[in-house]
């Protein structure tokens, strides 16, 4: 790195003050107002993410050009600066400064180490991300964090009425539907989606959308579910924008570790088990999920051949959402199937 220009040092050293201290605010907005785990780990993680990159400067140099007694900013100072509305009038003023202080940081560390500018304009589209997630999706977001069943809606698998049988999930207890669907015809699959949404919305239960980001966005579901084979979470992120939830699977701790540094909202895991449903020759089980819930704060489901008797081992891993499909669609008393899956988490302290 060339010999950096002290006033150069002057202006980095302030701008990744000023970016800390927005990543600071929004970390305890997220933590501390909202609850919202998974929004406070995607602060915690561009948090070091800038740290990474500010270690690779001088930081004596960075020291040495510190004035703060003589900044002529420190004294520029207006009304609307001293006032905020709110908690979230306060997360959104951090969040426009953010973007800011990395913008300065990108064009000044060029004259340092064009990498380095790469890295933190890498960040700054970061933190546009996860503005949109904090001040948009939060809700959502929270609301998932509570679900404890999340069944999987698949015509083929109802004994009766698809429609009738997502009803009884829900009187069962899952907080959480999801349409899958994977031969339907388009216009058929949003006709199915669109229902899917209003029975959700009716009864206060999130309501996803398998696979497919154009058909959550145009039946107004609350997210999308991407595999591994499907479009990125980024892209599907693009599609169904901040407000909607983008979950996705993972089924080793390589592919669980690769979502981390995604902008999902929740990570599902598995097979727990042998599924009849989701056949895989490697079945990872429990210990995937101790690994799962151990290694991030965003909700992390535990899917893939889950029946009553194995709800228990779940927990004890530390699991705290299970997703199943034929346990409850295939099952004579669907209502009564669910309660089964749901009624342990209910058992335990609240997160």
């Amino acid at each position: 790195m060339a010999v950096m220009d002290p006033r150069v040092a002057r202006i980095l050293d302030a701008n990744l003050n000023r970016a800390r201290e927005a990543l600071r605010v929004m970390e305890d907005y997220a933590r501390f107002a909202l609850d919202d785990r998974a929004g406070s780990e995607s602060v915690k993680r561009l948090r070091h993410a800038l740290a990474d990159c500010a270690g690779t400067l001088p930081a004596d140099a960075l020291l040495t050009a510190r004035d703060t007694p003589g900044d002529v900013g420190t004294r520029i100072t207006t009304e609307s600066e001293r006032r905020r509305a709110d908690a979230r009038a306060v997360c959104t003023a951090a969040a426009k400064r953010l973007p800011e202080a990395l913008r300065t940081l990108e064009e000044y560390a060029k004259t340092q180490d064009p990498q380095l500018a790469g890295r933190f304009e890498a960040l700054r589209y970061r933190a546009y991300e996860l503005e949109a997630r904090l001040l948009l999706g939060a809700d959502r977001t929270a609301r998932f964090a509570r679900v404890n069943l999340y069944v999987l809606i698949t015509a083929s698998l109802c004994r009766g009425d698809w429609l009738a049988t997502a009803k009884q999930a829900i009187d069962g207890g899952a907080g959480c539907l999801q349409l899958r669907e994977k031969d339907l015809p388009d216009r058929q699959l949003l006709e199915r989606a669109k229902r899917l949404v209003e029975l959700c919305r009716s009864r206060n239960v999130l309501c996803i959308v398998n696979d497919r980001p154009d058909i959550a966005l145009l039946s107004d579901a609350d997210g999308v579910h991407v595999g591994q084979d499907d479009l990125t979470v980024s892209d599907a992120r693009r599609i169904v924008g901040a407000d909607r939830l983008v979950g996705i699977s993972t089924h080793d701790p390589a592919q669980f570790r690769a979502a981390l540094e995604t902008q999902s909202d929740y990570i599902a895991v598995g097979p727990m088990y042998p599924s009849p449903t989701k056949p895989q020759e490697h079945v990872p089980g429990p210990a995937l999920l101790e690994e799962a819930v151990a290694g991030t704060e965003r909700p992390v489901v535990a899917v893939g051949g889950i029946t009553p008797p194995r709800v228990p081992e779940l927990i004890a891993a530390g699991g705290r959402c299970i997703c199943v499909c034929s346990a409850v669609l295939e099952a004579p008393d669907v209502a009564r199937a669910a309660r089964a899956l749901a009624d342990p988490f209910e058992r335990i302290p609240a997160r």
